[in-house]
């Protein structure tokens, strides 16, 4: 587990990146989020079909809370 001052060093490193870096960032996050939760529900149902899945992953991304 990292210490806290690691995590200070990383904030401070992720303030610099320009605007357009700090978006690619949390678009890969986003779509790494998607295949988490795609193998997930693969493995938890996998009687679902693929289209199943898909459209179960839309539902839950659009509803999720912050």
């Amino acid at each position: 587990m990292e210490n806290s001052t690691d995590n200070i060093k990383k904030n401070a490193r992720f303030k610099n990146f320009s605007p357009e870096k700090k978006l690619l960032l949390s678009m890969e996050l986003y779509h790494s989020a998607r295949k988490l939760k795609i193998a997930a529900l693969r493995t938890l149902h996998p009687e679902m079909s693929d289209e199943q899945i898909e459209k179960k992953v839309k539902e839950i991304f659009l509803n999720a809370r912050s």
